[in-house]
């Protein structure tokens, strides 16, 4: 394809995206196919000869769209806001046209300085001070394993520059509760933590936060059996009812662990990883963006005191996935657990740039800053700390509903705009029964009753909601962010929501 060949159905191509984006509404939201549908719409072997452009563009409306999941729709509800806004994606087709290289500051000088400057304007967006530096990770669960791994050579001195961890004589433990994301698990078993060093900590019953004299008996226990605490990955809006640890709380409860300072000269390396600083990584993947609202920064009090943050410009704020913001506070202890510096990539400018290869696992890297300076410059900060305004409201206004009316609940506090809820019909009527009767729900007929509506409006296709365990029960998450939604949406969710359950 020549530059001529690419103008022409880079115009049809972008029209097709318009149109697709302006009828979101219009079509189902969860895909309506079954297994492998997709798969069993292709040739199974490859194409030999070319087709043309619009060719290509019928096949996709005829195998892919049927198949997509509608996230940017406005009934979608689940999950997460996963916004793509137009103007960050007009930045994604920049970064893939450019077709530029990011292996070191001199394979492309403008990938690396724009990231530096799109980090350093949201960091001042979400009030953090300059003491932090950040770049651009694919994910959260990304940069929550680069935490911990680092994290695992502060507790350990090093010890991957010598015989790794199994040269340790103890083990090394992570400290979480279990409204934490499942990539924390996940980040802490590849890092080679093992299970059975994965403590998850006690949570408020209400709440649901980490507890901070739960947090301190679980690593003193450590302490005392010979154990080494190495970090703890405390959540600022958990996926399942956004929950917020007490950030301050907890980092008052690791500096207090590791009081007894630092080990004389005389002492062994083991004997100073002891009382190493336990590593504290704040994982707010999609509440970080509620930070750029002041309103909001109290919900993560004491984030100045942590080592790391992560979160998810490409969630309720909007720009498009794949953007990942990873912030430390301590760039060298990072890049000596992170650098390889083979001789092809070393020049005369190390010392002088950022070299962003030894602040991740990647060598190769995309010009993710794009999409976020698109989407800052094209949409302006004003208008998405309003729409995140919009969202916060109505989640707020549906809790009201939900609460009003008989039957329903709200399970777990509304923090942001995520509502947790379940229904107990007042009123049940079994198979064989004649009428209702007043007799409460099993707990095995409430589970059936819960999944049972939420399925229902899925299979709908006019909204999607995603169930959730919450105390080993059932419950129904709504996220409400999804740049199209309005109240109007909302509204209509709740009627669908009332009708859903009348058998």
């Amino acid at each position: 394809m020549d530059a001529e060949e690419f103008r022409s159905a880079g115009h049809a191509l972008i029209d097709w995206i318009a149109d697709h984006r302006a009828a979101v509404d219009e079509r189902p939201v969860l895909a309506p196919i079954d297994p492998h549908d997709v798969q069993r719409s292709f040739p199974t072997a490859p194409p030999a000869a070319p087709i043309e452009f619009n060719e290509l563009l019928d096949l996709l409306e005829g195998r892919v769209v049927p198949g997509l999941t509608e996230v940017q729709h406005p009934m979608h509800f689940g999950w997460f806001p996963s916004n793509a806004s137009l103007s960050s994606v007009l930045g994604d087709i920049t970064s893939s046209g450019l077709g530029q290289l990011g292996i070191s500051w001199e394979s492309s000088p403008a990938i690396t300085e724009v990231e530096e400057v799109m980090c350093d304007w949201l960091r001042q967006l979400v009030g953090l001070s300059d003491r932090w530096s950040g770049t651009i990770h694919d994910t959260a669960s990304t940069a929550c394993f680069v935490g911990l791994l680092v994290a695992r050579e502060r507790a350990s001195a090093l010890e991957q520059n010598r015989g790794g961890l199994q040269n340790l004589g103890k083990p090394l433990v992570v400290y979480t509760t279990d409204h934490a994301h499942s990539s924390v698990a996940k980040a802490a078993l590849l890092a080679g933590y093992g299970w059975d060093n994965i403590r998850v900590v006690d949570s408020d019953p209400v709440t649901r936060a980490m507890l901070p004299d739960a947090l301190a008996a679980e690593i003193a226990n450590d302490q005392a059996n010979d154990r080494t605490p190495a970090a703890v990955v405390a959540s600022v809006g958990s996926t399942g009812t956004t929950a917020i640890d007490p950030v301050d709380e907890i980092a008052t409860v690791l500096e207090a662990a590791t009081s007894g300072g630092t080990s004389s000269g005389e002492a062994s390396s083991r004997e100073a990883s002891r009382r190493a600083p336990i590593w504290l990584h704040v994982d707010a993947a999609m509440a970080g963006s509620a930070m750029l609202l002041p309103e909001c920064r109290h919900l993560w009090k004491g984030v100045e005191r942590s080592d790391s943050i992560s979160w998810n410009p490409h969630k309720w704020m909007g720009t498009i996935l794949d953007c990942s913001l990873f912030y430390v506070r301590d760039v060298d202890e990072l890049q000596s657990v992170m650098s390889t510096n083979p001789s092809y990539l070393q020049s005369v400018n190390d010392g002088e740039v950022t070299q962003y290869r030894d602040w991740g696992i990647p060598l190769g890297r995309r010009f993710r800053s794009l999409k976020l300076w698109f989407q800052l410059e094209l949409e302006g900060v004003e208008a998405i700390q309003a729409r995140l305004r919009r969202d916060l409201a109505n989640a707020a206004w549906l809790a009201e509903q939900v609460e009003a009316e008989d039957g329903w609940e709200v399970v777990a506090p509304v923090s942001l705009q995520t509502v947790c809820v379940r229904h107990r019909p007042t009123h049940v009527t079994r198979a064989g029964d004649t009428a209702a009767d007043d007799t409460p729900m099993t707990a095995a007929e409430a589970e059936d009753h819960t999944l049972r509506w939420v399925r229902a409006i899925n299979d709908s296709g006019r909204a999607y909601l995603t169930p959730s365990k919450l105390d080993d029960a059932w419950m129904v998450r709504i996220s409400i962010g999804v740049e199209a939604t309005e109240r109007h949406h909302v509204e209509a969710l709740w009627n669908l929501m009332k009708e859903s359950v009348i058998e």
